[in-house]
């Protein structure tokens, strides 16, 4: 289907609600949205403010979807229009929709047998351990990511990696709930909440009720399964599996048969998909070439996007640019900083910034704390060592300043680089730094977490 078409189809609906046609700017959204564009995209090359246009695109939802009744956002409009007027409205249009941008173009003519074997299918979701989304803020192009590697390579294992807080939870929830479709079973677990491999297989297989699981070869079983269904397997929390004061990504000896698993996943032939959530890299992730084998690795970096701080209520627009800064565009930090500054500010965040100090909340120290103690001393070492600099640091400098071996000081930077503590900066040497919210916490309580480990 063109986007004229698109566009006519569109038109209708907003006409027969509104009674009016759309104009220059709803024509423009639609055909950006339509294409995979973000609204920051869209604003540039129409010339309006990206807030504007958002505005106009939540109304458009609203009018589509109470016309269409369906709950229609800018995640799933393009499948949801592909797949109301497909099944409801053949005939408003002159021809069936294509495959919105990012999704893979659909068999023209299925065999019969095949017909038959999709509308019998049965699907099996267990997401009573996922969240409920109340608020999903701008992170089109990593959805995009997500839903473009899924959807056209099939990758057998990906990592969604970051800090605590960052949003890889809901970035891959958000991405469940617009595709529910795509899978004959999809299950999301907590290792922190369930960390037995052998448990979470016996799940699976009584939810979907299937022949009595076999205690000698449970894993054999998933794998079977992992080929004959079209599976997404969701493990959230994934640093749990591995043990507290080694180098990221060791794991516990209760957990080294999720190493066989993850391998397994890679190696052998299957038509489903395992999400890692994790705050640290594993081995099988590092030491694969996505070039080569079929892996994938997401990184979330912070946002910037001052429509977090609107959605909290906070005053003077003109400094939120300067708190996401401060505060690395982390959303559970900005969250944890807005209630601060509308309880003890008013909520006037011009107020706080005055104020000049880096503040951290309980929570956020409790985060941090959480981080710090999983570090062996070596990386200890090291960020207490990166905290009295001022300025971005070279290993060589480091080397000379503490009394560690290059093998260890080699190690504990590649550790914590795999557990996102480090900033590098890249140029004629590689340089080494801290965020600033992350050395405020190690200036001021580093050193006290360490000696009482």
């Amino acid at each position: 289907m063109t986007i004229t078409e698109v566009l006519q189809f569109v038109d209708r609906i907003v006409e027969k609600q509104t009674g009016e046609h759309l104009d220059d700017l709803h024509k423009t959204v639609i055909q950006g949205l339509w294409q995979g564009k973000t609204y920051n995209q869209i604003a540039d090359e129409s010339g309006y403010d990206k807030n504007y246009v958002g505005d106009v695109s939540r109304k458009l939802f609203k009018i589509l979807s109470e016309q269409l009744n369906e709950d229609i956002n800018k995640y799933n409009f393009c499948w949801t229009l592909e797949r109301v007027i497909n099944s409801q409205f053949v005939g408003l249009v002159n021809t069936k929709i294509n495959w919105c941008p990012f999704h893979p173009q659909p068999d023209a003519n299925p065999p019969i047998n095949q017909e038959e074997k999709t509308t019998k299918k049965t699907r099996y979701q267990d997401l009573t351990l996922a969240p409920k989304i109340t608020h999903f803020y701008d992170r089109t192009p990593q959805l995009q990511t997500l839903s473009h590697w899924i959807t056209t390579q099939n990758p057998r294992l990906i990592s969604i990696l970051g800090l605590s807080g960052i949003g890889k939870t809901t970035l891959v929830k958000q991405f469940i709930d617009s595709n529910l479709q795509q899978f004959d079973l999809i299950i999301w677990k907590s290792i922190k909440l369930s960390p037995s491999l052998d448990n979470i297989i016996t799940d699976i297989f009584t939810l979907i009720n299937y022949e009595p699981i076999q205690t000698e070869n449970k894993l054999t079983q998933l794998l079977n399964l992992l080929r004959q269904q079209r599976c997404l397997i969701i493990l959230d929390d994934v640093q749990e599996l591995f043990t507290s004061g080694q180098f990221a990504g060791q794991y516990k000896t209760e957990t080294k048969n999720y190493k066989t698993f993850l391998s397994k996943i890679t190696e052998l032939e299957h038509q489903s998909t395992v999400i890692l959530i994790s705050q640290e890299q594993c081995q099988e992730m590092t030491c694969l070439d996505e070039e080569l084998y079929p892996v994938k690795c997401l990184e979330l970096p912070g946002l910037d996007d001052t429509e977090i701080l609107k959605a909290l209520g906070l005053k003077d627009e003109e400094s939120w640019s300067k708190l996401i800064e401060l505060y690395e565009g982390n959303p559970a930090y900005l969250k944890d900083i807005a209630n601060l500054i509308k309880i003890i500010f008013f909520g006037k965040a011009d107020e706080f910034v005055r104020e000049e100090t880096l503040h951290l909340t309980e929570d956020m120290k409790f985060r941090f704390n959480e981080l710090f103690e999983r570090l062996t001393p070596v990386e200890q070492q090291i960020l207490l060592e990166l905290s009295k600099f001022n300025q971005p640091t070279s290993r060589e400098e480091l080397r000379q300043s503490l009394s560690l071996s290059s093998t260890d000081l080699i190690n504990g930077l590649l550790s914590l680089n795999q557990r996102y503590l480090l900033k590098k900066i890249e140029g004629e040497e590689i340089l080494f730094n801290l965020s600033p919210i992350f050395r405020e916490y190690v200036i001021n309580y580093g050193y006290l977490a360490s000696i009482m480990l």
